[in-house]
């Protein structure tokens, strides 16, 4: 039996959306732009007021975007899923060390710019006190979705000024449902008291309670079972449901889905399921964020700019410098170097996304006339198309390398720490031993392995381990193989070995690798695939028992440990390819953190059997 046929108006967004998708970040990342200008542009060009003023051509119907709401409602998912891996990179202890710049310059923006831009409001469209205070606090809020990834794609989150903005960014999240709450009350229909407010804010501090502490004692178990089953389809829908369920969990009591979100990620983010997670979730994020840009530039109607072009871009000049300057000021007070300052201010000037929601509940309230809402979010989507060339200005007027860091501003460790990084694949006998040699010598290192009941064991001990699968190069990414010194192989199954080698070495053609070979067979192909260094199990295994014998009948340990170190370099040689003996290694553990091991405790070799 024949399926039921398909209206292409029901797909037809869908595949213009991914259409757009192929199209406009390959090119603009060739020239070297913000994709994001891209999917503005897009928006702009597909929507109603793009290709759709041609009406007189019916064959550009098919390149329309028509169904705007629908779009805008799935495109929210961009932002959730963007605090979502926010709050992965986070955790409470850094959070807490943004807490001054959260609570201290976050909170002084939000209320004077409140302050201001509603006065402004008041004397421009003769509002009254209460409406003029709503666009105010409307007209505060910045642009999360697009301030976070312009600062990640130019890898400034690590700056000072991409590190106040965030916590900026935060505090205005968390006032979106005071602010949502405080339009209902200045309506026609709201009016009411403080203990009103208290009661309907009540129940959202009582979700949040809920979402944190349910949070903690909920999902590790449930990724410890969905981590058991080995299915990547099990996992993906566990993450999911873990960010669509507590961004609705959040909307529901009020708060934003976005806050929700990034409560269920700062807490994932304590879990040895970070990393998979991440990689997991980054293609949604992407997706997702894409068509929240795309919606944005939808709404962007240029006629109206064409109608009253003085007093759109003029309001929309003016907010960019009003929320700047005041912006300054705060940074400045708060320590911030002007510099950074700067960046930051110019970063946050534009208005945000939050502000569409707040101006479109008070038009619903009554509470702004259709003509000036209109234009209050026309002017304020004209600032958010100018970020990333904010952005550029800011970070070329701003140029601090992360490593000058004040500690107090910072929510990561510091990029040295990071840079010297050691990856150590596999957390079994072998792996152990080498994590504790590595922290023996004070060398940063951060551990994986796929087995979940193993890491659930050991990551009381070792905090730095993580659950995953190292045989995906966006895994290894993720953990940091850019910036590591060192990726050390211990795992026992061959191919899997191999594959990570592999992966490695094309990511990486300068990195130094060291694997635990079975055999001489498996450390030839190592070596062929990319190790710079490979330890075969049975021949390791046959020098320490000579080294044993050889010290426990007499013969001087000094010329033990030199025959066995000119044997293992014969067999190097007769192991790795030709002419590959020729290059430098700079780091090489098959030789000094096995003598450390050795001297230590001769009698208690380390290696696994084969």
């Amino acid at each position: 039996m024949a399926g039921s046929p398909i209206a292409l108006e029901d797909t037809k967004e869908v595949l213009l959306f991914l259409a757009t998708a192929g199209v406009v970040v390959p090119l603009f990342r060739r020239l070297k732009v913000s994709p994001v200008i891209g999917f503005l542009g897009a928006g702009l060009l597909l929507g109603p007021h793009g290709l759709g003023g041609f009406s007189d051509h019916p064959w550009l119907d098919f390149f329309q975007l028509e169904n705007t709401q629908r779009i805008a409602q799935i495109a929210e998912f961009g932002v959730v899923f963007l605090l979502f891996m926010i709050g992965l990179e986070l955790s409470y202890e850094r959070l807490m060390r943004l807490r001054r710049l959260v609570f201290g310059l976050g909170a002084g923006q939000v209320l004077l710019s409140t302050v201001v831009l509603g006065e402004i409001a008041a004397l421009i469209f003769g509002l009254p006190q209460g409406a003029a205070l709503v666009v105010g606090g409307a007209l505060a809020l910045s642009s999360t979705a697009i301030v976070i990834p312009v600062l990640a794609e130019r890898r400034r989150l690590s700056t000072t000024a991409g590190r106040a903005a965030f916590a900026v960014l935060l505090f205005q999240d968390l006032m979106v449902a005071p602010l949502l709450f405080a339009v209902s009350m200045a309506g026609e229909r709201g009016g009411g008291s403080g203990a009103d407010m208290l009661y309907a804010i009540l129940p959202a501090m009582a979700a949040l309670a809920v979402l944190v502490i349910g949070g903690r004692l909920l999902l590790r178990p449930l990724f410890h079972q969905v981590a058991l089953a080995h299915s990547t389809e099990f996992f993906m829908a566990a993450c999911l449901f873990v960010v669509i369920g507590t961004g609705v969990a959040s909307a529901m009591s009020g708060l934003s889905m976005a806050l929700g979100a990034f409560i269920a990620g700062l807490l994932l983010g304590e879990t040895e399921y970070r990393r998979e997670i991440e990689v997991t979730l980054e293609p949604f994020k992407g997706l997702l964020l894409g068509l929240f840009f795309v919606s944005i530039g939808v709404e962007l109607d240029l006629t109206q700019i064409a109608r009253a072009p003085g007093l759109v871009i003029g309001m929309a000049l003016g907010l960019i410098a009003l929320k700047a300057a005041i912006l300054f000021g705060l940074a400045r007070v708060a320590g911030l170097p002007a510099p950074a300052a700067g960046e930051t201010a110019l970063l946050l000037g534009p208005g945000g996304e939050f502000a569409f929601v707040m101006i479109s509940a008070a038009m619903a309230e009554r509470l702004l006339p259709a003509d000036i809402g209109a234009t209050l979010i026309l002017a304020v989507t004209l600032s958010m198309a100018a970020i990333p060339l904010l952005a550029l200005l800011g970070a070329r007027r701003s140029p601090v390398d992360p490593q000058t860091l004040n500690p107090d501003l910072s929510a990561s460790p510091p990029r040295e720490q990071r840079k010297g990084r050691v990856i150590v694949v596999g957390y079994g006998r072998v792996g152990r031993l080498v994590g504790e040699m590595l922290a023996r010598h004070q060398l940063d290192f951060i551990a994986v392995d796929g087995d979940p009941k193993l890491v659930a064991r050991e990551r009381p001990q070792a905090r730095n381990l993580y659950w995953g699968d190292a045989t995906k190069a966006e895994f290894l990414r993720a953990c940091g193989l850019e910036e590591a010194s060192a990726l050390i192989v211990t795992i026992d199954r061959p191919q899997q070995a191999e594959q990570v080698v592999a992966l490695a070495r094309k990511a990486r053609p300068d990195i130094t690798i060291v694997a635990r070979a079975r055999d001489a067979h498996h450390a030839t192909q190592l070596y062929a695939l990319g190790a710079t260094d490979a330890i075969p199990e049975t021949i390791e295994a046959s020098l320490q028992l000579s080294e044993a014998v050889l010290v426990d009948i007499g013969v001087p340990m000094g010329l033990v440990i030199a025959s066995v170190h000119e044997k293992r370099d014969e067999y190097r040689k007769l192991l790795q390819p030709d002419g590959a003996e020729e290059e430098p290694r700079a780091f090489r553990p098959s030789t000094r953190l096995k003598d450390m091991g050795r001297r230590r405790e001769p009698k208690n070799p380390h290696q696994e059997p084969g």
